[in-house]
Order: structure tokens, then C-alpha cells, then sequence
């Protein structure tokens, strides 16, 4: 579909565009939301930074250049519009909030970052046959590779003397925690509290 050159361009974009969709903007509205001390503002992005750890997680498979990261990456752009979107309640207290800038920009985030999800996923697609791969074809395959340069760029930027495989130790770690946690929340708290955040 792209050129290498096109589609490292648009990678690099769209990491850019997830750091300020799902790490600055969260963070300054979590921020925000205790200060104003409106607390399903504050549920609900706790809520979110617990998702959208996913993303965490899978900068450090990138890293160690696992193709599991792939399918985790893609994960995480799905689930993240659900965590903020899902809960009965939450939806509930926010729309019945005064009109306030908070709740303006929250909304306008969540709309922004459902849809560049969706579009992220789109444009993710093809990237998914990386996860079929072996490591040492991830590596050697262009347009899989491609993906990758970001994390490795984080990797020199905070952790220069940290060994490769212990990152992504880390990483498998961490995805088995999360998964270990969305399946408790899908078969026994959903169960439990339907679509009430705070039950």
C-alpha cells in the first residue's frame, strides 16, 4: 500500500499523535479532574491509565522485537475507546455535570481518541502478519521493522544500559498480568457489576 519510506513517515506520525492522545492529554485531564475534584472524571481515567497500560506493556515487546507486540499494540487501540465509553454510570454523572471547560475537553478527548484508535487499527492491519513471524523475520522485514524503531528509540533514551532480553522479560510480564486481570474483570467483576464503574 505504502512505500518504506511513506510508511516509516506514517508510523512515526502516529506514534507522535499516541503520545499526545494517550499519554499528555489523560495526564493533564487526570490532573485537572483532582483539582476540580470531579470524581467519575477521576474514576473513569483511572479506569483508562489501567487499559491503556497495554501500550506500556507493548513498547517493551517491541523492544526485544517479540511479535506478540503486534497483536498487543492493536489490542490496546481497541480496548481503550471501551474503557471510556462503556460505564452506565460514569456516562451518566459526566453528561449531568455543569457545563464546564473539564468536562468540554474530556468529551472532545474521548471522541479524538476513539477515533484515532479506529483509524490506528485500520491502519495497523496489515502490520498484524508481522505477529506471524518468527523474531529474526520481524527484524529483517521492512515494513514489520518499521514498527519497531520507535520502541528502540525509547530503549536508547531510558534504558541505554539495559539488556534487550530484560525488557523484554519485563514486557511478557506485564502481559500476562493484564491479561490475567481483563479475564477477572470479565468473568467474575462484570458478572458481579454489569456496567456500573462504581458498584
Amino acid at each position: 500500500m505504502f512505500n518504506d519510506s511513506t510508511l516509516q513517515s506514517l508510523v512515526w506520525l502516529d506514534y507522535r499523535l499516541a503520545v499526545l492522545f494517550t499519554v499528555i492529554v489523560p495526564l493533564i485531564l487526570l490532573i485537572w479532574a483532582f483539582v476540580e475534584k470531579f470524581e467519575a472524571v477521576q474514576r473513569l481515567l483511572t479506569i483508562y491509565w489501567r487499559v491503556a497500560s497495554l501500550l506500556a506493556i507493548t513498547v517493551y515487546l517491541a523492544i526485544a522485537s517479540l511479535p506478540i507486540s503486534f497483536l498487543t499494540g492493536g489490542l490496546a487501540r481497541i480496548l481503550i475507546p471501551i474503557s471510556l465509553w462503556f460505564w452506565v454510570d460514569l456516562n451518566d454523572e459526566i453528561d449531568d455535570a455543569p457545563r464546564k471547560p473539564l468536562k468540554w475537553v474530556l468529551t472532545s478527548w474521548r471522541w479524538a481518541i476513539t477515533i484515532y484508535c479506529f483509524i490506528g487499527v485500520l491502519f495497523q492491519l496489515p502490520a498484524f502478519s508481522c505477529a506471524t513471524l518468527s523474531r529474526e523475520a520481524v527484524v529483517s522485514t521492512m515494513s514489520c521493522r518499521i514498527w519497531l524503531e520507535a520502541p528502540w528509540g525509547y530503549k536508547a533514551m531510558f534504558h541505554a544500559n539495559t539488556a534487550t532480553e530484560l525488557l523484554g522479560f519485563i514486557g511478557i510480564v506485564g502481559l500476562v498480568a493484564y491479561v490475567l486481570c481483563l479475564l477477572y474483570f470479565a468473568f467474575v467483576r462484570l458478572a458481579k457489576q454489569g456496567r456500573s464503574a462504581m458498584g
